[in-house]
């Protein structure tokens, strides 16, 4: 089978407008984002004269939603946004660099977590943000609790709510965090952790990160990412920078995700597979992992999202799925327990036969 090449040019975004509160724009980081963008030849740069964002006006919800889009906010994070939540399965904690982002997949899971039109927004008081992170190490229940993971230290997710290395042209957030993570003196040892479906990591690739940081290229089935991840890296080109990565040094993974049951899908998955294994396998001290996580949504994010994207043929047929209930209540349409199973299987056995040296964290 030939090797997919990936282009020199890395995806990235532009946003058409810009809009800075008083307060982010008066801190070090809140100029320097507005210096990257400006030199990223965005047009449109407002400084608002005070902190509170203008209502985006719109015919409906669907230019609302293409209008957000176009749009970057730099703002600075309130309290309830730096106090450190728990991340389960993934990490111990989530630390928030931006909320929102500029991809266009029409499964998109903030869809049912962020209300408002989805205006990404990133953070200008970063230092704060990075200084929460000590009293937090050594407490946890993912990675701190875990026999299998301890090695990992504890854990910190900086791609909850965003793609951070979407935004970090335009922010520089993502390489002082890792900068942060490889060079600060912590009280235990600390693992940095986000996924990514861009490619841009040439900026990444010579920081001090100390091998503290684990960055996760999002993959999918051809068929999946050329139909619904709009506005993203092609999946050669995140292939290309999970191999680059990894010859850096970087601990590196793999969330296949979302995964879905589609024609031929043991073909499609497969091939992606056996492309992965042929991008790194000269790659000396590999590290790599595996997250495994099928396509689920809930009655909010169908909504929303039928609503962005009015003519998506993403299958949501609730009379299709099994109803689950999360831990807190909220109801989210899964595949049924015999589909599960047999995706499962499947995985587990090919990930084994093509990918041996990989981890497998979780499946969900």
């Amino acid at each position: 089978m030939a090797t997919k090449t990936a282009s020199a040019t890395p995806t990235l975004w532009t946003p058409a407008r810009v809009l800075v509160t008083r307060s982010a724009a008066e801190l070090p980081h809140g100029a320097e984002i507005i210096a990257r963008c400006e030199a990223a030849g965005v047009a449109d740069v407002d400084v608002l004269s005070g902190d509170r964002l203008p209502s985006l006006r719109a015919e409906n919800d669907r230019a609302a939603y293409a209008l957000a889009k176009r749009t970057l906010a730099v703002v600075v994070a309130p309290p309830s946004k730096r106090r450190l939540q728990p991340i389960p399965p993934s990490a111990d904690w989530r630390v928030d660099l931006a909320e929102g982002c500029p991809g266009h997949c029409q499964y998109c899971y903030l869809a049912g977590s962020l209300s408002g039109p989805p205006i990404t927004r990133v953070y200008a008081n970063l230092p704060e943000i990075l200084a929460a992170m000590d009293e937090k190490v050594g407490h946890g229940t993912v990675t701190s609790a875990s026999t299998e993971r301890a090695a990992e230290g504890t854990t910190f997710e900086a791609s909850c709510y965003t793609d951070p290395l979407a935004l970090e042209h335009l922010t520089g957030s993502l390489s002082t965090t890792i900068t942060h993570v490889g060079t600060h003196d912590w009280p235990g040892p600390v693992g940095l952790r986000f996924t990514t479906k861009y490619d841009n990591v040439a900026p990444l690739l010579d920081l001090p990160h100390a091998g503290r940081t684990r960055v996760r290229i999002s993959v999918n089935a051809d068929e999946v990412a050329n139909r619904f991840e709009g506005g993203t890296a092609r999946l050669p080109q995140r292939i290309s920078a999970l191999r680059e990565l990894a010859r850096h040094g970087y601990r590196v993974g793999l969330t296949i995700a979302p995964i879905m049951p589609v024609p031929d899908w043991r073909d499609a998955y497969g091939s992606l597979l056996r492309d992965v294994a042929t991008a790194v396998a000269d790659v000396p001290d590999l590290d790599l992992t595996v997250e495994c996580i099928t396509h689920r949504f809930t009655e909010t994010s169908k909504d929303v999202l039928l609503g962005w994207y009015p003519r998506t043929k993403l299958e949501m047929d609730e009379e299709a799925r099994t109803r689950k209930f999360g831990k807190y209540g909220a109801a989210k349409y899964v595949y049924p327990k015999d589909t599960m199973a047999e995706l499962r299987a499947w995985f587990g056995s090919a990930l084994a036969e093509t990918l041996p040296m990989a981890r497998i964290l979780y499946w969900t």
